[in-house]
C-alpha cells in the first residue's frame, strides 16, 4: 500500500493534491455531512437541540431568531442567510424569545413531503438543519480544530456560495425529484467545507489546531510537507526552512498555532492514517509499518499503543477488519 493509498479518499474528500490538509483531515475523520430536515416556525417558540458526538448545522433561509448557547447562556442574534456549526458536545436553544419553556425538536411531527417540522403557523422563520458524523478516532482531529459554535453571517461577502448553496438545499427538500436525499447529502458536504474555508480566512475564533495553523503563513507549508509525505522522516530543521523561520522561532509558532510541537503532531497524523488504514482493508500490520515512516512493525506497534490505547490487531479485529494475510 503506498502513502497514496493510506490518504485514500471517503466521499468527503474527494482525490486531490498530495498536499491539502484540509480534504486530509475530512477524510481521516470520515466526515460525512447529511441534512436532517428543518423547521419553520412562527409565533413564540423555542427548540432545545443537541447532537452528541455529530457536528450540528443550522442554515437560517427566512426570517431570524436568537440561539442561546446552554453552556454560557450567550445569545447570538442570527439572520436570514446565517449559518451555524455547533460541537456535537454543545446544547444550544434556538427560540424567539429566551423566555419560551424550549421543547426538543424530536417532538414535533416531521411533514414527509418536505421533511420539515412546523411550530405555530410557522410563517416567521424558516431552518434547514443537518450534521457532520465523525468517526470514533480521528473525528476528534476535526472537532478540536473548530470552536465550539462556528457563526458565519449571511451577509458576509465570503458567504453568497452558502447562501447559494442553502438554496439549493431547499429545492432539493422541497422539490423531492428523483435522487434527492443523494443531492442533499452532497450539498451539505459543499456547505460544511464551505464553512470550514470561511473559518481559515478568520481564524480570530479558531482555538489552537491544524485548522488554525494552515491559515497561517509561516506554518501551512510545513503542515503540507508532513502531510504530503507523512513516512518521510522529518527534522524541525527541515519543516523550519519551509517556514522561513529559524528553528526555535518555527518551533514556538507551531505550537501556539497549532497548540502541540511539530513532530507531535506528526506522529499524531500518522497514528490517524494508520487507524483509518487498519479501519478500511486488511493491510499487515508490518506493511502499514514501513508506510507511516516506521522502520519495524514493533516500533510502529508500541506507538500506537501509546497513542491509540490497543494494539494495531486488536484495534483491527475491534472492528471485525479481516488481515490481508495471516501476518496482518
Amino acid at each position: 500500500m503506498s502513502s497514496q493509498n493510506l490518504r485514500e479518499s471517503s466521499p468527503a474528500a474527494p482525490d486531490g493534491p498530495a498536499d491539502d490538509p484540509l480534504g486530509d483531515a475530512l477524510a481521516i475523520a470520515d466526515a460525512r455531512a447529511a441534512m436532517s430536515g428543518g423547521f419553520a416556525a412562527g409565533g413564540p417558540w423555542a427548540l432545545r437541540l443537541h447532537a452528541p458526538d455529530r457536528l450540528k448545522v443550522n442554515c437560517v433561509v427566512r426570517g431570524g431568531c436568537l440561539l442561546v448557547r446552554s453552556d454560557t447562556g450567550e445569545q447570538v442574534q442570527l439572520a436570514a442567510g446565517d449559518v451555524i456549526v455547533s460541537d456535537g458536545a454543545l446544547p444550544y436553544i434556538m427560540c424567539s424569545d429566551p423566555g419560551v419553556t424550549p421543547m426538543a425538536g424530536g417532538q414535533l411531527p416531521v411533514d414527509p413531503r418536505t421533511g420539515l417540522r412546523t411550530i405555530g403557523d410557522g410563517a416567521d422563520v424558516l431552518c434547514v438543519a443537518g450534521h457532520v458524523d465523525l468517526n470514533r478516532d480521528g473525528g476528534s482531529l476535526l472537532r478540536d480544530a473548530l470552536p465550539p459554535l462556528v457563526h458565519v453571517r449571511g451577509d458576509a461577502p465570503e458567504a453568497a456560495t452558502l447562501r447559494r448553496l442553502t438554496e439549493q438545499l431547499l429545492d432539493e427538500m422541497t422539490g423531492r425529484r428523483p435522487g434527492a436525499t443523494v443531492a442533499m447529502d452532497h450539498i451539505a458536504q459543499l456547505l460544511f467545507l464551505q464553512v470550514l474555508r470561511i473559518s481559515l480566512a478568520d481564524t480570530t475564533s479558531l482555538p489552537p489546531g491544524w485548522l488554525r495553523g494552515l491559515a497561517d503563513e509561516r506554518i501551512a507549508p510545513a503542515l503540507r510537507l508532513m502531510h504530503g509525505e507523512p513516512a518521510r522522516p522529518w527534522q524541525l530543521e527541515e519543516l523550519a526552512r519551509a517556514a522561513s523561520l529559524s528553528r526555535t522561532a518555527f518551533a514556538v509558532r507551531f505550537r501556539e498555532t497549532v497548540g502541540v510541537p511539530p513532530l507531535t503532531y506528526l506522529l499524531t497524523w500518522r497514528m490517524n492514517l494508520a487507524a483509518r488504514a487498519l479501519r478500511r482493508d486488511g493491510t499487515p500490520v508490518a506493511v502499514l509499518a514501513r508506510e507511516v515512516g516506521y522502520g519495524s512493525e514493533s516500533a510502529f506497534s508500541n506507538a500506537f499503543k501509546r497513542a491509540m490505547g490497543t494494539s494495531p490487531r486488536n484495534y483491527r479485529h475491534s472492528l471485525g477488519v479481516a488481515a490481508a494475510t495471516a501476518g496482518g
